[in-house]
């Protein structure tokens, strides 16, 4: 399945390209969970229309509450032919 690709660029500048796993929104924020070969990672999409950008979530705690969230919802909704992110 081909998957829209986005590029982050890391705090040491380098740039990494991620497949868009899943967007979702919870308490009114809207989240994105990014993946690729080597890691797997959720982060805040802050801004409206052009002006949007993603945020890391810094609170590991904050991150896990909410990928355990949205792995309730794919395991009571599947998108059809999606597999658990991992």
């Amino acid at each position: 399945m081909i998957r829209d690709r986005i590029i982050v660029e890391d705090d040491q500048g380098t740039e990494l390209e991620f497949g868009i796993e899943g967007m979702f929104e919870m308490d009114d924020r809207n989240y994105v969970l990014l993946a690729n070969d080597e890691d797997t990672i959720l982060m805040q999409v802050v801004g409206e229309g052009d002006d949007q950008e993603l945020v890391g979530i810094e609170d590991p705690e904050e991150a896990q509450s909410l990928l355990d969230a949205y792995q309730i919802a794919v395991d009571a909704a599947p998108a059809e032919g999606d597999n658990e992110f991992q």
